[in-house]
């Protein structure tokens, strides 16, 4: 091995020990292949100089060991590091009654900013295989997809770093739950533990609200991701203009990733069913000027992906109607276009990215 500056790293160079921060913290792990956001966090960090995988530790075709990790692999790997880090922020918070603030923000802009410029983290979250019910897994997502929906929203730098805050620490007051309760399907819950559960949106608002330093857009943002543009929501059943705007962006994150994610309970979903249901709440319960260039940059994303209908045929993704139709036009064979808006008895129920 030999040891590398910070400055001197170059994706698709290999980590030969695990780097950890002051806290003990796994920051990266051994055989980590670098990738660009792995650099500029390490960099964010202050973390000088690391040591790699020379050519005597690699396969003789350095290349050949590069090429097994694609960028898929990447990612992953970023984020099963990144997500130990939330764990931490998380567990702190509800040891020591307050907010990690500069490690929190610390992850935001070395981290998750950098993956949710990713131009293939939708297909690359999809990927991961992940089964639980914690809240700092579901929190990372949502904050990655809340900073995806942002740049959708061509939102300056800073106000995007914020979305992707408001995005992480929406889910805060489940600090509080039983793991009995975290474990419950929602759509089961009753009496006590429904209240209990709405109960974690005015929670998170009270710890985020006792913070310096976080804007009032992350604060309502804990106690306004489940309320509705129609009144629909809780807790406090507001209405469209007393929504804040990053809680808009932040529930069409939380409601994708709830979607799209294998949870105890819920099955997993593709991409398409989630599409379908924001197009269906598009002018009720969610705001348009959110959906709108969501729904727009999504599908375009999705062109050229292979996918399985539910009777079995297989096909690749031609285009979606301009009216802002809930499902795809599919290809079937060269002669053969299937639009699945004019046939409502069939879904995709695979979804293979290209």
């Amino acid at each position: 091995m030999r040891a590398v500056s910070v400055d001197d790293l170059k994706p698709g160079m290999i980590l030969a020990r695990t780097i950890v921060n002051q806290d003990m913290v796994v920051v990266l792990s051994e055989d980590t292949l670098l990738t660009k956001a792995h650099i500029t966090r390490l960099s964010f960090l202050n973390i000088p100089v690391v040591y790699i995988k020379d050519e005597y530790e690699l396969n003789p075709n350095y290349q050949t060991v590069s090429a097994i990790f694609n960028r898929s692999n990447a990612f992953t790997k970023e984020y099963e590091s990144v997500v130990q880090e939330a764990r931490s922020i998380f567990a702190k918070t509800s040891r020591d009654g307050h907010l990690p603030i500069s490690q929190t923000e610390s992850i935001v802009r070395s981290s998750i900013a950098p993956m949710a410029h990713n131009s293939g983290v939708i297909d690359y979250l999809y990927e991961l295989n992940h089964l639980a019910t914690d809240i700092y897994n579901h929190s990372l997502r949502v904050s990655i997809l809340s900073g995806v929906i942002a740049k959708w929203m061509h939102c300056a730098q800073d106000k995007m770093r914020d979305i992707m805050l408001a995005g992480f620490l929406h889910d805060i007051g489940k600090i509080k739950f039983s793991q009995r309760l975290l474990d419950k399907n929602i759509n089961h819950l009753q009496g006590e533990d429904y209240e209990a559960y709405i109960q974690h949106t005015v929670d998170g608002h009270h710890i985020l609200n006792g913070q310096d330093g976080l804007s009032e857009g992350v604060c309502l943002t804990a106690m306004q991701h489940h309320e509705r543009m129609d009144g629909s929501g809780f807790p406090f059943n507001c209405k469209g203009p007393d929504i804040h705007e990053y809680a808009r962006i932040v529930m069409i994150a939380d409601i994708y990733d709830n979607i799209t994610t294998e949870r105890e309970g819920y099955v997993k979903q593709t991409p398409f069913a989630a599409i379908a249901q924001l197009t269906d709440n598009m002018f009720t319960t969610l705001d348009p000027t959110v959906c709108v260039p969501v729904l727009t940059h999504i599908k375009d994303a999705f062109l050229g992906s292979r996918v399985t209908l539910s009777n079995g045929e297989k096909g690749i993704i031609a285009a979606y109607p301009n009216d802002f139709a809930a499902h795809p036009i599919i290809n079937i064979a060269p002669d053969e276009i299937l639009n699945l808006n004019e046939h409502p008895d069939l879904t995709i129920i695979e979804y293979n990215p290209k």
